[in-house]
């Protein structure tokens, strides 16, 4: 009998001390990690391989992105901002109107008048870069001598500074000594005010930016072409498809998913295309070329006073367009059953 007591004793006293570690830890004995703490322990290195840039990017957009949507939401300008003239530091003094500045822009037919030419703007450029690029990959993709060089002179506008091309083609549009109305008027035609006329102005703009936005397109669109299967395009013409019918029934199909993406960066680029506009032509003459991102440059910096709580709100504006129409495009995309 005391051997049996003794014995069931020792399991109970071992059954208290587990439950009573249980208490002292806060978990039941056994209980499996959660998944986050699962995921820590697991990819812990990655996890601090990936915070600095976290941090950075939250420091250097999350923080500039919070702060402009507050400013739009106030009436912050030139005269009532935090400022320190000499040794005196004057404390701000704007005040929240919540949306206000929206309503007053959204009313105003200078935001509609900005956004129809800049949607044409990025429309003109997107769609006569992406066929250029889609012409010149085509033929680069094929075995013709000197391609390489073709190549190299090709995306050579790729690897010049924008401000510094602008500033190139700012010289070859001049209406007096621009080279290009040298050649038209050594043929016997008068020269083009490139810059000085509106709708020449919207042309040379366009140009411009189609020129330097081909390399691009031109990359993108040949490394798609080199990845398509060249058995698929054999077995295409063995059946006696034309070479149209290759190009539209297995060529872009097979570049669709590259093309897609491509388009997308390039219309966010394109409507978001300062260094063109502003230094090309300063948004003229008059308004004529001024895109929404250069107005809202001009509200914060060149008008006189300068209205910091405007030009937020026409940012925070320009953001909502990009992301409502990125929404819609990846809805199409889903709808074709492209994925990205």
């Amino acid at each position: 009998m005391a051997v049996e007591t003794s014995q069931s004793v020792a399991p109970a006293a071992g059954g208290d001390d587990a439950r009573g570690r249980g208490r002292g830890t806060g978990k039941k004995s056994g209980e499996a990690p959660g998944p986050l703490r699962r995921a820590l322990a697991t990819h812990w290195y990655a996890w601090a391989m990936v915070a600095p840039v976290v941090i950075v990017i939250g420091v250097i957009i999350g923080y500039p992105l919070v702060r402009g949507i507050w400013l739009s939401l106030t009436d912050a300008d030139e005269a009532n901002v935090a400022r320190t003239i000499g040794v005196n530091e004057i404390e701000a003094t704007y005040e929240f109107i919540g949306l206000d500045n929206y309503k007053a822009i959204l009313t105003d037919s200078v935001f509609w008048d900005r956004l129809g030419w800049t949607v044409l703007w990025t429309v003109g450029c997107v769609s006569v870069t992406f066929l250029l690029g889609l012409v010149l990959a085509s033929m680069l993709n094929r075995k013709l001598r000197g391609r390489a060089l073709y190549r190299i002179a090709i995306i050579l506008p790729w690897g010049i500074p924008a401000f510094v091309s602008v500033f190139a083609w700012q010289m070859l549009f001049n209406e007096k000594n621009g080279i290009l109305n040298r050649i038209l008027e050594g043929g016997g035609i008068d020269g083009v005010p490139w810059l000085g006329d509106p709708t020449w102005a919207k042309i040379s703009v366009i140009a411009v930016n189609v020129w330097l936005g081909v390399p691009f397109m031109l990359v993108a669109l040949l490394g798609a072409l080199q990845a398509i299967p060249s058995e698929l395009l054999e077995a295409a013409e063995v059946d006696g498809a034309s070479a149209w019918q290759r190009f539209r029934n297995v060529t872009l199909p097979g570049i669709r998913s590259v093309s897609s993406t491509v388009v997308l960066l390039s219309t966010i680029w394109t409507f978001n295309m300062f260094p063109v506009i502003y230094l090309l032509t300063r948004g003229g003459p008059g308004d004529s070329t001024e895109i929404l991102v250069t107005y809202a440059y001009r509200l914060s910096f060149l008008n006189s006073p300068r209205d910091f709580a405007a030009s937020a709100a026409w940012g925070v504006l320009i953001l909502l367009l990009l992301m409502l129409f990125a929404v819609f495009y990846r809805r199409s995309l889903r709808k074709q059953g492209e994925v990205w």
